[in-house]
Protein backbone atom coordinates (compact mmCIF):
# COMPACT_ATOMS: atom_id res chain seq x y z
CA UNK A 1 0.00 0.00 0.00
CA UNK A 2 1.15 3.50 -0.82
CA UNK A 3 0.04 4.92 2.51
CA UNK A 4 1.46 7.29 5.12
CA UNK A 5 0.54 8.68 8.52
CA UNK A 6 2.07 11.94 9.72
CA UNK A 7 1.99 13.50 13.17
CA UNK A 8 3.29 17.06 13.38
CA UNK A 9 3.29 18.96 16.65
CA UNK A 10 4.68 22.45 17.17
CA UNK A 11 3.92 25.34 19.52
CA UNK A 12 1.52 26.60 16.80
CA UNK A 13 -0.23 23.49 15.46
CA UNK A 14 -1.02 19.87 16.31
CA UNK A 15 -1.67 17.84 13.15
CA UNK A 16 -2.63 14.21 12.52
CA UNK A 17 -2.84 13.24 8.86
CA UNK A 18 -3.23 10.01 6.89
CA UNK A 19 -2.99 9.59 3.13
CA UNK A 20 -3.72 6.66 0.80
CA UNK A 21 -2.51 7.38 -2.73
CA UNK A 22 -4.61 4.56 -4.16
CA UNK A 23 -7.92 5.52 -2.58
CA UNK A 24 -11.30 6.55 -3.90
CA UNK A 25 -11.37 10.22 -2.92
CA UNK A 26 -12.82 9.86 0.57
CA UNK A 27 -11.85 12.58 3.02
CA UNK A 28 -12.35 13.65 6.61
CA UNK A 29 -10.95 17.15 7.00
CA UNK A 30 -11.04 19.32 10.13
CA UNK A 31 -8.39 22.04 10.21
CA UNK A 32 -10.32 24.76 12.02
CA UNK A 33 -10.30 26.75 8.76
CA UNK A 34 -13.45 26.21 6.73
CA UNK A 35 -12.03 27.36 3.40
CA UNK A 36 -8.95 25.13 3.76
CA UNK A 37 -11.25 22.20 4.62
CA UNK A 38 -13.17 22.89 1.41
CA UNK A 39 -9.99 23.05 -0.70
CA UNK A 40 -8.54 19.83 0.77
CA UNK A 41 -11.85 18.01 0.24
CA UNK A 42 -11.73 19.05 -3.43
CA UNK A 43 -8.08 18.04 -3.69
CA UNK A 44 -8.77 14.57 -2.27
CA UNK A 45 -11.86 13.98 -4.39
CA UNK A 46 -10.27 15.04 -7.66
CA UNK A 47 -7.00 13.26 -6.89
CA UNK A 48 -8.83 10.10 -5.77
CA UNK A 49 -6.75 10.18 -2.59
CA UNK A 50 -8.15 9.01 0.73
CA UNK A 51 -7.20 11.80 3.11
CA UNK A 52 -7.80 12.41 6.80
CA UNK A 53 -6.61 15.64 8.40
CA UNK A 54 -7.13 16.88 11.94
CA UNK A 55 -5.42 20.13 12.90
CA UNK A 56 -5.70 22.15 16.08
CA UNK A 57 -3.92 25.41 15.47
CA UNK A 58 -3.54 28.94 16.82
CA UNK A 59 -6.41 30.23 14.68
CA UNK A 60 -7.04 32.96 17.27
CA UNK A 61 -3.97 34.60 15.68
CA UNK A 62 -4.96 33.89 12.07
CA UNK A 63 -4.90 30.89 9.71
CA UNK A 64 -1.30 31.28 8.56
CA UNK A 65 0.33 28.61 10.74
CA UNK A 66 -2.52 26.15 10.21
CA UNK A 67 -2.47 26.48 6.42
CA UNK A 68 1.33 26.33 6.09
CA UNK A 69 1.72 23.42 8.53
CA UNK A 70 -1.04 21.37 6.91
CA UNK A 71 0.79 21.89 3.60
CA UNK A 72 4.02 20.71 5.26
CA UNK A 73 2.33 17.60 6.70
CA UNK A 74 0.61 16.73 3.42
CA UNK A 75 3.87 17.11 1.49
CA UNK A 76 5.66 14.86 4.00
CA UNK A 77 2.87 12.28 3.64
CA UNK A 78 3.24 12.22 -0.15
CA UNK A 79 6.99 11.81 0.17
CA UNK A 80 6.61 8.92 2.62
CA UNK A 81 3.83 7.20 0.65
CA UNK A 82 5.80 7.38 -2.62
CA UNK A 83 8.90 5.74 -1.16
CA UNK A 84 11.58 5.35 -3.84
CA UNK A 85 9.06 6.46 -6.53
CA UNK A 86 9.66 3.34 -8.62
CA UNK A 87 7.19 2.95 -11.47
CA UNK A 88 5.40 6.27 -11.07
CA UNK A 89 4.37 8.39 -14.04
CA UNK A 90 6.32 11.31 -12.45
CA UNK A 91 4.63 14.09 -14.45
CA UNK A 92 1.08 15.40 -14.35
CA UNK A 93 -0.58 18.48 -15.78
CA UNK A 94 -4.04 19.89 -16.37
CA UNK A 95 -5.90 23.01 -17.46
CA UNK A 96 -8.91 23.23 -15.17
CA UNK A 97 -11.90 25.55 -15.73
CA UNK A 98 -14.11 26.75 -12.87
CA UNK A 99 -16.76 29.06 -14.29
CA UNK A 100 -14.87 32.18 -15.48
CA UNK A 101 -11.58 30.94 -13.98
CA UNK A 102 -9.03 28.82 -15.82
CA UNK A 103 -5.95 27.53 -14.02
CA UNK A 104 -3.01 25.53 -15.39
CA UNK A 105 -1.29 23.12 -12.99
CA UNK A 106 1.82 21.06 -13.76
CA UNK A 107 3.82 18.82 -11.42
CA UNK A 108 7.12 16.96 -11.68
CA UNK A 109 7.96 14.58 -8.84
CA UNK A 110 11.57 15.50 -9.40
CA UNK A 111 13.21 15.32 -5.97
CA UNK A 112 13.70 19.09 -6.22
CA UNK A 113 11.48 21.53 -4.34
CA UNK A 114 10.29 24.40 -6.55
CA UNK A 115 7.08 26.37 -6.74
CA UNK A 116 6.04 28.85 -9.41
CA UNK A 117 2.67 30.24 -8.35
CA UNK A 118 1.07 32.98 -10.44
CA UNK A 119 -2.58 33.16 -9.38
CA UNK A 120 -2.98 36.97 -9.34
CA UNK A 121 -5.92 36.84 -6.93
CA UNK A 122 -8.10 39.96 -7.12
CA UNK A 123 -9.40 39.79 -3.53
CA UNK A 124 -7.36 39.72 -0.33
CA UNK A 125 -9.92 37.52 1.41
CA UNK A 126 -12.44 34.79 0.68
CA UNK A 127 -14.64 34.89 3.75
CA UNK A 128 -12.15 35.01 6.62
CA UNK A 129 -9.40 33.27 4.61
CA UNK A 130 -6.44 35.41 3.47
CA UNK A 131 -6.03 34.48 -0.19
CA UNK A 132 -2.22 34.85 -0.02
CA UNK A 133 -2.25 31.70 2.14
CA UNK A 134 -2.92 29.58 -0.95
CA UNK A 135 0.69 30.12 -1.99
CA UNK A 136 1.91 29.46 1.58
CA UNK A 137 0.16 26.08 1.48
CA UNK A 138 1.79 25.16 -1.83
CA UNK A 139 5.25 26.20 -0.57
CA UNK A 140 4.85 24.04 2.54
CA UNK A 141 3.79 21.15 0.34
CA UNK A 142 6.55 21.31 -2.30
CA UNK A 143 9.34 21.75 0.23
CA UNK A 144 8.32 18.57 2.01
CA UNK A 145 7.21 16.49 -0.97
CA UNK A 146 10.38 17.50 -2.90
CA UNK A 147 8.65 18.20 -6.16
CA UNK A 148 8.23 20.96 -8.72
CA UNK A 149 4.80 22.58 -8.96
CA UNK A 150 3.59 25.27 -11.35
CA UNK A 151 0.19 26.87 -10.74
CA UNK A 152 -0.85 29.64 -13.11
CA UNK A 153 -4.08 31.56 -13.58
CA UNK A 154 -4.96 31.81 -17.25
CA UNK A 155 -8.27 33.62 -16.65
CA UNK A 156 -10.48 34.53 -13.73
CA UNK A 157 -11.99 37.37 -11.74
CA UNK A 158 -13.43 35.56 -8.71
CA UNK A 159 -10.83 34.62 -6.07
CA UNK A 160 -12.89 31.68 -4.74
CA UNK A 161 -13.19 30.23 -8.23
CA UNK A 162 -9.48 30.74 -8.97
CA UNK A 163 -8.38 28.99 -5.76
CA UNK A 164 -10.93 26.22 -6.26
CA UNK A 165 -9.65 25.61 -9.79
CA UNK A 166 -6.08 25.57 -8.44
CA UNK A 167 -6.81 22.94 -5.78
CA UNK A 168 -8.92 20.76 -8.10
CA UNK A 169 -6.21 20.98 -10.76
CA UNK A 170 -3.56 20.24 -8.13
CA UNK A 171 -5.42 17.06 -7.16
CA UNK A 172 -5.84 15.93 -10.76
CA UNK A 173 -2.21 16.67 -11.68
CA UNK A 174 -0.93 14.84 -8.58
CA UNK A 175 -3.17 11.88 -9.39
CA UNK A 176 -1.55 11.60 -12.83
CA UNK A 177 1.99 12.10 -11.49
CA UNK A 178 1.75 9.40 -8.78
CA UNK A 179 -0.03 6.92 -11.08
CA UNK A 180 1.86 3.67 -11.55
CA UNK A 181 2.88 3.25 -15.20
CA UNK A 182 2.90 -0.49 -16.05
CA UNK A 183 5.30 0.18 -18.94
CA UNK A 184 8.00 1.24 -16.48
CA UNK A 185 7.90 -2.17 -14.76
CA UNK A 186 9.01 -0.63 -11.46
CA UNK A 187 11.84 1.46 -12.90
CA UNK A 188 12.73 4.88 -11.53
CA UNK A 189 11.52 7.39 -14.17
CA UNK A 190 14.85 9.24 -14.44
CA UNK A 191 18.11 8.75 -16.32
CA UNK A 192 19.83 9.39 -12.98
CA UNK A 193 18.33 6.22 -11.52
CA UNK A 194 16.96 8.13 -8.50
CA UNK A 195 14.45 10.89 -7.79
Amino acid sequence: MRYAEIERRTAETDISLSLDLDGTGKSEIDTGCGFLDHMLTLFARHGRFDLKVKCVGDTFVDYHHTVEDVGIALGAAFSAALGDKAGINRYGSLMLPMDEALVAVAVDISGRAMLVCNLDLPAQKVGDFDTELGEEFFWGFVRNANLTLHVRKMAGSNSHHILEAAFKGFGRAMREAVRIDPALMGEIPSTKGAL
